[in-house]
């Protein structure tokens, strides 16, 4: 019975996290309630001040499971240009949505600074994912990536894959980016 229960709260836990990261790349996260994300959930109201006291703990809770779940997805790829490049264009084609309700908890982290430390978990993650290297080299790496996100952000049409891997191809260690080739 123990188990039922705590299986019941994590599925309910998890529901409530998927539905605030849905509430924030639809309203932002000035939407972000506990009422709306419960509505979201559909859980009872009273579900999500229940696992998350304030909408701190829940912005926290959800910056957090959206950083592990986003390292995750980026652990299964070969650490290949091509590879990173295809992530990029699917976080800012067909994943852009969620790519920036994620930016948009992680920049909230500079005016809350108890969401500082989900959003550098998410660097962390990262640079777990991409594997160990040169300090300054990973660090690197790691903001060219965000900086590359962000610029598909707002593009007025998303870079495609071919558009990343060059640049990407620079970015990582040990890597040069393919020669233009200026004509025969």
């Amino acid at each position: 019975m123990v188990d039922g229960r705590r299986a019941r709260g994590e599925r309910r836990r998890r529901a409530l996290l998927e539905a605030a990261l849905r509430v924030v790349e639809r309203d932002g996260v000035a939407g972000v309630g506990h009422r709306s994300v419960a509505r979201e959930a559909g859980v009872p109201a009273t579900s999500a001040t229940y696992y998350y006291a304030t909408l701190d703990d829940l912005l926290i809770a959800t910056l957090t499971w959206s950083a592990e779940e986003m390292a995750s997805s980026f652990r299964s790829l070969p650490p290949t240009p091509a590879a990173f490049a295809r992530f990029l264009a699917d976080a800012v084609g067909p994943h852009r949505g969620r790519t920036m309700a994620e930016y948009e908890l992680y920049l909230l982290a500079a005016r809350r600074p108890e969401l500082r430390p989900a959003a550098r978990r998410w660097l962390d993650l990262v640079a777990e994912a991409v594997g160990p290297g040169e300090p300054v080299a990973l660090r690197a790496l790691l903001a060219g990536l965000d900086g590359l996100l962000i610029q598909g952000l707002i593009a007025e049409v998303p870079p495609v894959a071919r558009e990343f891997e060059p640049v990407v191809s620079l970015l990582m260690p040990g890597r040069r980016p393919p020669r233009a080739t200026l004509g025969p």
